[in-house]
């Protein structure tokens, strides 16, 4: 089920990842895909650095680094090479549309590798929101060209890259995440630090503050709050509200570049919308939920605040919980054989002593009234009989 923080931060994240599509145009014509590339995520992975300590980063388990090495090559490195590269030929609102087909991408993937099981009203909020965006890019007069297939893979590099983050979001917090993936984004494409350096004496300044924007806003920002959403809801339920971020997009270009709507853009926007609300409300189906565990607060190390060394708050309850229900499982096993539990006493007397002794540990019931513990009574029951019997 989607909570309320988790939909926040989805509906942030569409924000600042509509707006770095009008902020690609503007910096690609000056540093060029790779310059821009590189400037995006040092400029990204410096300020994660910066927060890093304060946030109590941890280093990640020598087993992990093969799928945060996969996370950094797909949805940092690779995905905006090949972006960058589409849009100097596609505009910013029609680059927003194609990679708005990721959640289709994703959703499969998720149901292939995690274990995810879509509900019907999902795959039919899927297809609203598509064909919402289809119809946005009709207004375009969209063609597959070279340029539009480069923006087709960059989206299908951003579903492997949400697919793949959700088996560290059990073990890692969101920060720790992001982190992680841009860290090895920023390695994986230091070899075009040269395309960056050739760039930069002629790129402006507008080509240079939008690559600051954009490693800081969203990429810094934007991957940090989709991995607290990300790792609170199912791959397929959060994705859904990435097609939004076309309306955004165009909405955005409009104010920054002078990109105006037509009616299509609107209605298209509009119908996307509808398709998101669609797919989000309702119930999760049974058995919908993915393999993987979800949530920061669910994670094996149970920091709070993913600081290492600090216990989880819900930490002694869950592990209290635990413990009652494994006891009251044993007793139900106990309660319903035929024969007494313990062959020197009665069932119907072992069952009373099983009941009391079950409030006993449980911290209620005759504990409060004073009543002495159960197990020794239940002790000294035991003898009696045991030595009635022998007398007899």
């Amino acid at each position: 089920m989607t909570t309320k923080p988790a939909a926040f931060a989805a509906a942030g994240t569409v924000l600042l990842w509509a707006s770095a599509f009008p902020a690609i145009t503007v910096a690609v014509r000056g540093l060029g895909p790779a310059g821009l590339a590189v400037a995006r995520l040092a400029v990204a992975s410096a300020a994660l650095a910066v927060a890093a300590p304060v946030l109590g980063v941890r280093r990640p388990r020598p087993r992990d680094l093969p799928l945060i090495a996969l996370c950094g090559l797909a949805g940092m490195t690779g995905y905006q090479l090949l972006l960058n590269a589409g849009e100097r030929v596609v505009p910013a609102g029609t680059a927003s549309l194609l990679v708005a087909t990721a959640p289709v991408y994703s959703s499969l993937l998720a149901v292939a590798f995690l274990g995810e099981r879509s509900s019907g009203r999902r795959w039919a909020g899927s297809a609203v929101a598509l064909a919402g965006t289809a119809l946005i890019a009709v207004s375009h007069g969209l063609g597959f060209g070279t340029s539009a297939l480069i923006v087709l893979a960059a989206a299908v590099l951003q579903a492997i890259f949400h697919t793949a983050q959700k088996p560290l979001l059990a073990r890692y917090t969101g920060f720790e995440v992001t982190a992680y993936a841009m860290w090895a984004g920023t390695v994986f494409v230091l070899p075009w630090i040269g395309s960056l350096v050739r760039a930069l004496p002629e790129a402006g300044g507008a080509a240079i503050g939008s690559a600051v924007f954009l490693g800081l806003a969203p990429s810094a920002a934007g991957f940090v709050l989709w991995a607290y959403a990300m790792a609170r809801t199912d791959v397929g339920r959060v994705t859904v509200s990435l097609y939004l971020v076309p309306a955004a997009a165009i909405g955005i270009s409009l104010v920054w570049l002078g990109e105006i709507p037509g009616p299509a853009e609107l209605i298209g926007g509009a119908i996307a919308l509808a398709g998101v609300v669609l797919a989000s409300r309702g119930p999760t189906s049974h058995g919908g939920a993915s393999r993987v565990a979800a949530g920061d607060e669910d994670r094996g190390g149970g920091q709070a605040g993913g600081r290492p060394g600090q216990q989880h708050q819900q930490g002694p309850a869950r592990g209290e919980q635990v413990r009652r229900r494994v006891q009251r499982a044993h007793l139900l096993g106990r309660l319903q054989q035929r024969e007494p539990a313990d062959a020197a006493v009665p069932w119907g007397r072992q069952q009373d002593q099983d009941a009391r002794y079950q409030d006993h540990r449980d911290g209620g019931g005759d504990t409060a009234r004073g009543v002495p513990d159960d197990r020794a009574e239940g002790q000294a029951e035991q003898r009696a009989y045991a030595q009635q019997q022998a007398g007899r």
